[in-house]
């Protein structure tokens, strides 16, 4: 696998889904998932460090990289821009190690049609009702704000079908055993073993 081209994961679902927990957990478990840092135009947070959390830059370096075809998806939120770098994406797969991204699901959609060959995973919780109580619990919005989060959600979930597996996110250790299973599955395919059956050739 260290002499092969890793495979570039994408992770996407709605707020509360548990998306980010359940890639945490993967680079945590596992050195052979690396995360992509993505380039963003907003100042560094307390703590923060160019090319670990972000690649830091300023919105003409941003713009001029858009210009370039730099970036595989990229997008605006709060007047700062966020994006993938196809180059940091290359360097991890270069290395042999899969690539995970976690990025919105019009973001997964876009790196798709940029990288066919990405496997993009929908992060779904059992039930529409635990996502709501997922997200009443973390107590940082108003019922109203999440009124209105509920009806992204539901915009985002019409396009779950566009996606190669879902993923349900009940006990993160099941999602975790499940992500394995679609992983080793991948790596099982014919066409990344074809080297192997050729050392049978006689």
């Amino acid at each position: 696998m260290a002499n092969k081209k890793g495979i570039l994961f994408v992770v996407s679902g709605p707020s509360g889904a548990g998306k980010g927990t359940i890639c945490r957990a993967l680079l945590e478990k596992a050195d052979r998932f690396s995360l992509s840092v993505s380039a963003t135009t907003r100042l560094p947070r307390d703590g923060e460090s160019d090319g670990t959390h972000y690649y830091f830059l300023t919105r003409d370096d941003f713009e001029q990289k858009i210009d370039n075809n730099e970036f595989i998806e990229y997008n605006e939120y709060c007047d700062n821009l966020y994006g993938t770098l196809r180059s940091e994406v290359d360097r991890i797969l270069a290395t042999g190690k899969d690539c995970i991204l976690e990025i919105d699901v019009n973001g997964g959609l876009n790196v798709k049609k940029a990288f066919p060959e990405a496997v993009l995973i929908f992060v779904l919780p059992p039930t529409i009702d635990i996502l709501k109580a997922r997200l009443i619990k973390r107590g940082t919005e108003t019922l109203d704000v999440i009124e209105k989060r509920l009806e992204y959600v539901r915009d985002e979930i019409s396009k779950a079908s566009q996606y190669d597996y879902l993923l349900i996110n009940d006990d993160l250790d099941v999602a975790l055993h499940d992500f394995d299973h679609i992983h080793k599955s991948l790596y099982m395919a014919m066409e990344r073993s074809l080297d192997t059956v050729e050392t049978f050739k006689f």
